[in-house]
């Protein structure tokens, strides 16, 4: 491990990068629809659905109706903040990576497109939040929703020194084309719900497939 990290701040996204979240957030998106009288959907369908703006995605089952999405968001808030929240695990070894950040100096940050209030819950339930500098998600009236608007929201809570050299991690497209919308590097991982294609396709400037191989970048 060099003496010093290679960035000063790392941002990073959270679903499919820190935690897998797909049992919760599956089982609270069945439970939405079901009430809504649609028809379920797979395991493999809602894979694609970890990463992009949740409300985008009801509107492509919902024919667009923005009522019905702001309903499917209730539905599915009811169940998740209770329950669907906590049906997530930590990939192995982010604990670890995120400590040894931190000790080195580096600004841990938080970018993630899901509500900031589910995504500090979340830190503090798997006992990581102590290595963030700043957390930053969605907020719940959709005035910031967009990966570019949360990774913006994150920069303006960093002094200039620290954001002179950061760098997005994270598992999907959107992350990468979000940080690139701020002249951002991004380094995608594999190990969450987003391909080698399509993280270089979106201009990811490394590609990693397990966290020893992100940390050998970071660190």
């Amino acid at each position: 491990m060099s003496s010093t990290p290679r960035y000063t701040t790392v941002l990073f996204d959270l679903d499919g990068t820190l935690t897998d979240p797909l049992e919760g957030i599956a089982r609270c998106i069945r439970y939405a629809l079901e009430r809504l009288g649609r028809p379920p959907l797979s395991d493999e369908v809602l894979r694609g659905w970890i990463g992009p703006s949740l409300r985008n995605s009801l509107a492509s089952v919902l024919d667009g109706d923005q009522a019905l999405v702001e309903q499917g968001m209730t539905l599915y808030r009811e169940r998740y903040a209770p329950i669907g929240i906590y049906e997530n695990r930590v990939y192995e070894g982010i604990p670890k990576l995120l400590a040894d950040l931190a000790a080195a100096g580096c600004k841990v940050c938080l970018a993630t497109s899901k509500p900031q209030i589910f995504a500090q819950h979340i830190l503090e339930h798997f006992d990581i939040v102590q290595y963030f500098t700043v957390i930053g998600g969605a907020s719940l009236d959709t005035s910031r929703e967009s990966k570019a608007d949360v990774i913006a929201y994150v920069l303006g809570e960093l002094p200039a020194a620290d954001r002179a050299s950061a760098v997005m991690v994270g598992d999907r497209e959107h992350d990468v084309l979000g940080a690139r919308e701020h002249q951002l590097p991004a380094i995608g991982v594999t190990h969450g719900y987003g391909s080698r294609a399509e993280l270089t396709a979106a201009g990811a400037v490394a590609v990693v497939d397990d966290i020893a191989a992100l940390r050998d970048l970071l660190l």
